[in-house]
């Protein structure tokens, strides 16, 4: 079975200004020179307007840096939005694109979040693929049609290990301080690492790390990684916290070693 490194992925989300941003993400870069990051990989995702202020930062460090979302056009008129070359050119390796906020802030569809990962793709960036049921979905027992229609729908053809990660973030979890059992967990990471072999095959399927969102947090972050499918996580809330999102890195790392 392939190794696959953890990524531990920091969404800030609308929070910071250069003040706290820098020092965040000094106080993140001080705690991997510290600790190292040999078993896993740590990644932020600031606001836009922090980007590049923060890039500098990590710049010549082992932190990744990555965007929040991108448009699904190179360039144009398309006033407030950001293309994905435009993230690479700021240094960011990684994107997000189809978070569930997205999704209910923007009316953001499957097909749409195709386009945005194909974009960042063609930039040479990796897009964090996002897909997770409403806690009407779950309660239904609609959980898994859920996340397969999104993977059908939302990963690129072609897609490879290198140029994919996938996120499942159960909705109703997000920020709420609640998570799915660890066998709801895992049965439906492993239900998206079937799905993915049916759609970019199965060799590489079990190279994608699928990442856990959903109100990860120092306490429960050991359980969730320890876990087969479960190959790092999107972590909200606890990622503006540097000990809290150091504490989860090393989660990650003892999980898997």
């Amino acid at each position: 079975m392939p190794t696959r490194k953890p990524l531990i992925a920091g969404n800030w989300k609308m929070n910071g200004f250069q003040g706290d941003g820098v020092a965040l993400a000094k106080a993140l870069a001080e705690y991997v020179a510290k600790g190292g990051t040999a078993s896993f990989e740590m990644l932020i995702c600031p606001p836009f307007t922090l980007i590049s202020r923060i890039g500098e930062v990590l710049a010549g460090g082992v932190i990744a840096l990555g965007g929040q979302d991108c448009h699904p056009r190179a360039k144009g008129a398309h006033t407030g939005d950001v293309a994905a070359s435009m993230l690479a050119d700021l240094g960011c390796r990684y994107v997000i694109v189809g978070h569930s906020e997205r999704r209910a802030d923007h009316g953001e569809n499957d097909t749409l979040v195709a386009a945005k990962a194909a974009a960042a793709q063609g930039a040479k960036l990796c897009p964090i693929v996002c897909v997770g049921e409403s806690e009407n979905e779950r309660d239904a027992g609609r959980t898994l049609d859920v996340v397969g229609r999104q993977i059908a729908a939302a990963v690129p053809p072609g897609s490879t290990a290198a140029s994919l990660v996938i996120a499942y973030e159960p909705v109703w979890a997000i920020g709420s301080g609640r998570t799915p059992t660890t066998p709801e967990v895992a049965e439906v990471h492993g239900r998206i690492r079937e799905l993915l072999a049916a759609k970019i095959g199965g060799a590489e399927a079990e190279k994608v790390r699928i990442l856990y969102g959903g109100s990860m947090k120092p306490g429960n972050a050991a359980e969730l990684l320890a876990l087969e499918n479960v190959d790092g996580g999107l972590v909200g809330g606890a990622s503006l916290v540097a000990g809290d999102f150091w504490a989860i890195a090393r989660a990650a790392q003892a999980a898997k070693t």
